[in-house]
């Protein structure tokens, strides 16, 4: 049968719902259905999910949902949680084939890494990553530091530091200074 002829076909959805629905409950990690374990070549999409993806899919999106709840996902619009990230570095860890292997983070599993390498994410946002009480703290210090620099008296400290580098031409003496010591470093070390 050509390729297109195979992806092409349509899927019989009864397979899938044909089933009552007391019969589907939540497999253990691990656990499959009674009986010998059917070719994954050859048998029935209903049989592949049942003995191959529901027995370690089901458990891992539970998890999933108890950490969500955990980090107060259902709470608020935004959250430092990522769904996807969770439920890979716990199917990794939780793969039966891996079972006498030690737990490993999220960016330590290799093909983790090797997609990282071509496609690096953006930081996640600092409102993000704070708590409520950092973020305050954060906030209330940046307007205090403001308040303080509106000062008058703060704002002609600042006129006349600022004066007094100019005509002292700290900028050069600084500089002077970096190459004095990057010279002696290279005699030290030479």
């Amino acid at each position: 049968v050509p390729l297109e002829e195979a992806t092409l076909q349509p899927i019989p959805m009864e397979e899938f719902f044909s089933a009552p629905s007391t019969q589907y409950l939540l497999p253990i990690l691990g656990e499959v259905p009674s009986g010998e374990p059917p070719d994954p070549k050859t048998c029935s999409p209903r049989e592949y999910l049942e003995f191959y993806i529901f027995p370690v899919l089901l458990p891992g999106l539970a998890a999933l949902l108890h950490e969500a709840e955990k980090e107060n996902c259902f709470e608020g619009k935004r959250t430092k949680f990522i769904p996807s990230d969770f439920l890979t570095e716990w199917l990794y860890n939780n793969n039966p084939k891996r079972k006498d292997e030690s737990f490993t983070e999220l960016f330590s599993i290799p093909f983790v890494k090797d997609w990282l390498k071509d496609h690096p994410r953006p930081p996640i946002p600092l409102s993000l990553l704070l708590s409520e009480e950092e973020a305050s703290i954060l906030i209330q210090s940046f307007w205090r530091g403001y308040r303080v620099r509106c000062d008058s008296e703060i704002q002609e400290l600042r006129q006349w530091q600022k004066k007094l580098w100019e005509e002292r031409h700290i900028t050069e003496v600084v500089k002077k200074f970096w190459t004095k010591q990057e010279a002696k470093g290279s005699v030290q070390n030479g």
